[in-house]
């Protein structure tokens, strides 16, 4: 299996190529399953796949358009990214290829950034493997904070990686206990 990454060019071919690849699909695990493809071409014509400090790339298996992964805040020390394959390449190890090689190239071209951030639903498992095997830290976990389309609300978990921790090859936990018991309400000392 070839697989490379491709910058998408936000022209009208790229657009329509993107629209299909967005609507084309159900995203089990993202706010909104289904995708309207209107609104992907409007949002191509606004710089929400790639501008000044935002940027999409293809990822191409064998010569064919198998995921796209997108970087946002480039212009912030902490930029986050959004992650999608389809459902015929998913659990052939593309997510973590993605984000290593993600993680290298923002880490490498923009030496400002300090740290990668990512956030998925607490029922998306392959999601948080890739998180850990890609050596990023659970940071977060936001209680109830992630609507789905039918109504249920799901926890969100924040992951990160820190350039420190990269350059390492080792990952640093936050440290979870850092409120003295005594301060905490219902807790005793």
């Amino acid at each position: 299996m070839r697989v490379e990454y491709e910058r998408f060019v936000g022209d009208e071919a790229q657009g329509e190529l993107l629209a299909d690849f967005m609507a084309g699909e159900r995203w089990p695990y993202h706010v909104s399953e289904r995708v309207d493809r209107d609104a992907v071409r409007r949002r191509v014509g606004e710089g929400y796949y790639d501008g000044e400090w935002v940027r999409t790339f293809w990822i191409v298996v064998d010569g064919a358009h198998a995921g796209v992964v997108r970087l946002e805040d480039l212009d912030d020390e902490t930029p986050m990214f959004d992650l999608r394959i389809r459902s015929a390449y998913r659990g052939r190890g593309l997510g973590g290829g993605a984000v290593t090689w993600l993680t290298e190239q923002v880490f490498r071209a923009y030496p400002e950034i300090s740290r990668i951030e990512g956030t998925t639903r607490q029922d998306n498992h392959a999601m948080r493997r890739v998180f850990r095997r890609c050596g990023y830290a659970k940071e977060a976990h936001y209680r109830e904070a992630w609507p789905s389309a039918d109504g249920t609300v799901y926890d969100s978990i924040g992951y990160a990686i820190t350039r420190k921790d990269w350059l390492a090859g080792t990952v640093t936990p936050p440290d979870w206990h850092d409120e003295p018991a005594a301060e905490t309400p219902g807790l005793t000392a």
